[in-house]
């Protein structure tokens, strides 16, 4: 799960699968729109730049939050969310990194202290670690907590949260602007956003796009939600020759209870879920049990694409990897 509109959606379900294990998993489990459940055992981990650029500080940046910010040092950074945690560790930065958010789930980042609980920060976990510098989300919160980091006297760069495809190299830009290497941050720009132009390349044509459902379930929790247009995967999947199917039908907003009133308005040929939640309602049979679901042309076919919770809605450096990801399992072309 990404610090994105989920965030403000589900910040009560969160705070329930802390407890229950569910919440930060990069989740390797997959299902295909044939139907069949798959394991992959691609490595969780980010590709940092081969040569990353030499550091110009101290920076003075315009923060989402309305401040401008002074950053000195980028010797113990904390990034408060796992795609922020993504951006600073590609960059080439990852070894100062003394921090992570609980989303922050690939492999380098593995053993690092976590200082959130769902979507909260501990300010007191934070200011244990003396940072010289902090990145946040408009999303974070408590604000109580941002401001007691801030108080502190410790520099904190707020970045807008990724919403759409079009986000990533704006995103990449602000946080390596922040920590004082804008050339690094050139390049990875460039190198992701010429990945994502070749994943779309290769998208076979269709004369009749696919109707996805974007559902996010947490059986553990009996959380069960249909995408709409503020959700986060429009963008993606209408990159990858799909239409959002909750969006188009009606669905403004993040998320809506999944109903098969609902379901049956929108019309999937295939569902798209993140692996934890298939996981937790019992992989592809599972989900097909909950209600409405089996009556869905999705549902009645068994074509569910699932990737992993830790990247899905990141809208980072390893976006055409998320991207090559469900064009292949939609698409029935994925290895």
């Amino acid at each position: 799960m990404r610090r994105t509109r989920l965030a403000g959606a589900l910040t009560a379900v969160l705070l329930a699968l802390a407890t229950t294990g569910c919440s930060d998993g990069s989740g390797s489990g997959k299902g295909n729109a044939g139907g069949t459940a798959t394991t992959t055992t691609t490595a969780d981990r980010v590709e940092p730049l081969a040569a990353p650029a030499a550091h110009r500080l101290p920076v003075t940046v315009s923060s989402a939050d309305g401040r401008t910010v002074t950053v000195t040092s980028t010797d113990r950074i904390v990034p408060l969310s796992g795609s922020l945690n993504e951006i600073v560790f590609t960059l080439g930065l990852g070894g100062k990194v003394v921090a992570r958010d609980i989303t922050a789930t690939f492999e380098q980042a593995a053993k690092l202290p976590v200082v959130t609980r769902a979507h909260d920060v501990s300010a007191e976990s934070v200011l244990s670690l003396r940072p010289t510098v902090v990145l946040a989300e408009s999303t974070t919160g408590p604000a109580e907590a941002v401001a007691q980091i801030r108080d502190a006297g410790i520099p904190l760069v707020v970045v807008k949260p990724a919403k759409e495809l079009a986000d990533v190299g704006t995103r990449i830009d602000a946080v390596a602007a922040a920590l004082g290497v804008r050339d690094s941050g050139t390049a990875l720009r460039e190198r992701t956003e010429e990945r994502i132009d070749a994943v779309r390349k290769g998208i076979p044509a269709r004369e009749e796009k696919p109707r996805v459902a974007f559902l996010y379930v947490r059986g553990s929790a009996a959380v069960y939600l249909l995408g709409g247009a503020e959700s986060g995967a429009s963008s993606l999947l209408e990159a990858a020759g799909a239409v959002d199917a909750g969006k188009e039908s009606g669905l403004t907003k993040d998320f809506t209870p999944l109903t098969s009133e609902a379901l049956a308005q929108a019309a999937p040929d295939a569902i798209l879920v993140m692996s934890k939640g298939l996981d937790s309602v019992g992989g592809i049979d599972g989900l097909v049990r909950i209600p409405g679901v089996a009556q869905t042309p999705a549902g009645a076919g068994k074509r569910v694409v699932s990737v992993d919770d830790g990247v899905l809605l990141n809208y980072g450096p390893r976006t055409d990897r998320v991207l090559k990801s469900l064009v292949g399992q939609l698409y029935g072309e994925e290895k």
